[in-house]
């Protein structure tokens, strides 16, 4: 092991960047469909080592000295989000005759982006570095606050935090119902930087003895939650969801759209299996209604007659509100349809995808040819509140539309006065690629941290029903048209422990913080 470090430690110029940028792009098999969590216990002690051979000039000025330390994050990150978001590239070649031009911008540009917060990361890391566990602490600490703040600033975009590396099954997910996504990045990050200590330096013998104690602490809390006995509930939910695979091609073709309402008006009309009550709530996915409800009041008159007695539809469509003297908006919605044929309720999708959804400073913007990169029937407005949908029986919902649910803080105020969260999508954008499967996994994570189950309803996959502790119910593949009927228990609330993970997150990363802090000046201390 010394001897590996010590070859990392002396490289040099290109061959220095070319190793971070390996060990990033080998970070992402810890990340769904993959789960090979040990990449990890690679990655991140070769990028300690890296660090460590960092040799600056003492006279110039500090942000000089901490630019090696930066580029060797920043090729790090670059690796990784390259590696692991490649397949956003899919969106802009549904039609590529329009949006081929933005397949370098998707693919290259967006990692090229984010690799900025692990750049950011690794510098800050270095300020606080040291020989020993110190520099540990550093590192975790660091990256703990460069994903916080990937989770919101420039609208946030926290996809595939480095937390999820640790949590590839339901058993190793219940941590995070107790430290947060927050606390969870810099423990994944503590522990898999650990074999760095291998090759030496003060305070190993600590840190293998606290990363054993954070894994079995880790796994025991995973086998305690699983094991423990479920309180009783009050309320069981039937539900159907709905899958109909429509291909992005022909979506918003007006010629087909009445084919593609047939199509999604049959797989929900099914007759429950022999033995099975009859779903109560049917989901549909994200914009699943091809056209407006304003345009065609025919179409709520069929889906009043596809409902029977006490069924209530919750469905992703385009929902327009006019304003006076201006252009109408649209909203990307969840509404909610009773058996009458009335729209019962709605909610409006708030957190919009830049470029995708809408176009930051749209004037600026279109003076430079900008607009949107992916193919979709309009430019959407943000919705401004979100709140319970209330299902049958008084039964609360919060209803999320596509990768809201990958922000733990919306979903967690949100969903506070809930019983059960619904997400619908539509990742036919990305094709069977890893997309698909990292955008339920976060779904997952959320379940966890909220204690509430997730009814997950995409135009072709991955649907699914999650229970409050991160377990897939039942789920459909990706490509598969079919509807999925299941039942699941409904606690009376989110879990108690919900409101206390930003709290746990922020005093994890306080005392690694104050841990590396202690490293440095002991350091100095010995040395002076």
């Amino acid at each position: 092991m010394k001897r590996l470090a010590g070859r990392i430690i002396l490289l040099w110029g290109w061959r220095r960047l070319a190793v971070a940028f390996v060990a990033g792009a080998l970070l992402v098999l810890t990340q769904a469909p993959y789960d090979f969590f040990a990449a990890g216990f690679v990655s991140f002690p070769v990028l300690v080592w890296l660090l460590d051979g960092i040799t600056g000039d003492a006279s110039a000025n500090p942000l000089k000295r901490l630019r090696p330390a930066f580029a060797a994050g920043w090729w790090f990150g670059f690796g990784y989000f390259l590696a692991g978001l490649w397949w956003i590239g899919g969106a802009v070649l549904v039609e590529a005759d329009s949006f081929a031009w933005a397949l370098p911008f998707a693919v290259v540009g967006i990692p090229l982006l984010m690799a900025f917060f692990y750049g950011f990361a690794t510098a800050l890391a270095r300020l606080f570095w040291s020989n020993g566990l110190g520099r540990i602490a550093a590192l975790a600490f660091a990256f703990g606050l460069a994903e916080w703040l990937r989770g919101f600033l420039f609208t946030g975009f926290p996809w595939n935090p480095v937390g999820l590396a640790a949590m590839p099954t339901p058993l190793l997910m219940q941590s995070v119902a107790i430290t947060g996504v927050v606390g969870m990045n810099a423990l994944a990050v503590f522990v898999f930087a650990m074999p760095a200590l291998l090759a030496g330096g003060q305070g190993r013998r600590a840190g293998l003895i606290a990363a054993l104690l954070l894994v079995v602490a880790h796994v025991g809390l995973g086998m305690v939650r699983l094991n423990a006995q479920e309180p009783a509930e009050s309320k069981t939910l039937a539900l159907r969801i709905v899958q109909p695979s429509i291909d992005l091609a022909e979506k918003w073709d007006q010629s087909v759209r009445d084919r593609i309402f047939a199509t999604t008006l049959e797989l929900s009309a099914r007759p429950p299996a022999e033995g099975e009550p009859a779903p109560t709530l049917i989901v549909w996915p994200e914009t699943s209604v091809p056209f407006l409800f304003a345009e065609r009041p025919e179409a709520l008159v069929a889906i009043g007659e596809m409902l029977q007695p006490g069924q209530m539809l919750l469905a992703g469509t385009v929902r327009e509100e006019e304003t006076a003297g201006a252009t109408p908006l649209d909203y990307n919605s969840v509404v909610a349809i009773n058996d009458q044929g009335e729209i019962v309720g709605a909610v409006d999708k708030v957190h919009l995808v830049p470029f995708g959804e809408y176009i930051p400073f749209a004037g600026l913007a279109r003076r430079f040819g900008l607009n949107q990169l992916v193919a979709g029937p309009m430019n959407f407005a943000a919705g401004s509140q979100r709140y319970p949908i209330e299902l049958p029986g008084g039964v609360a919902a919060a209803a999320f539309v596509c990768y809201e649910i990958i922000f733990p803080d919306m979903v967690r105020v949100d969903a506070a006065s809930s019983r059960i969260i619904v997400n619908v999508t539509n990742d036919a954008w990305f094709g069977d690629t890893p997309g698909p499967y990292q955008h339920f996994r976060q779904a997952q994570i959320r379940a966890v941290e909220n204690g509430l189950p997730v009814l997950r309803a995409a135009n072709n996959g991955i649907s699914g029903v999650i229970d409050a502790r991160g377990r897939v119910v039942d789920a459909l593949a990706l490509n598969v048209r079919d509807s999925l009927d299941a039942q699941i228990s409904l606690p009376k609330g989110p879990s108690a422990l919900a409101p206390v993970q930003r709290t746990a997150g922020y005093a994890i990363l306080g005392f690694l913080a104050l841990m590396a802090l202690g490293g440095l000046i002991t350091e100095r201390l010995r040395t002076n």
